[in-house]
């Protein structure tokens, strides 16, 4: 019986840490750059966007595809970045919980 007790109070930790944890993505902050640091965006860690800048010297109203790429670029490496923490964040969460190396958490 103090199995099962003792389970489901770590049950419960988890839970918690999980929710803090993503709470913490939520306001957790990663940049991405592209064009030299000519374009920059901010995302959360949950991927949305915070802030875009873009110097005003790669503006060229005639070659609108670039100032596209230069967007999805930086906005492409600041989720890879999102993703790199999330995925480090639960290896360690996995770890204080006792699960096993290389197992996937839902997240």
């Amino acid at each position: 019986m103090k199995n099962l007790q003792q389970m489901m109070k770590q049950a419960q930790q988890a839970q918690a840490k999980m929710a803090e944890m993503q709470k913490e993505m939520e306001q957790m902050e990663v940049a991405g750059e592209s064009g030299g640091g000519a374009v920059k965006v901010v995302l959360t860690g949950k991927g949305e966007a915070r802030k875009i800048d873009i110097d005003k010297s790669i503006i060229d109203p005639d070659d609108k595809e670039m100032l596209e790429d230069l967007l999805v670029a930086a906005i492409n490496q600041a989720r890879g970045k999102a993703e790199q923490e999330m995925q480090t964040r639960m290896q360690d969460f996995a770890k204080q919980m006792g699960l096993p190396p290389g197992m996937n958490l839902p997240f």
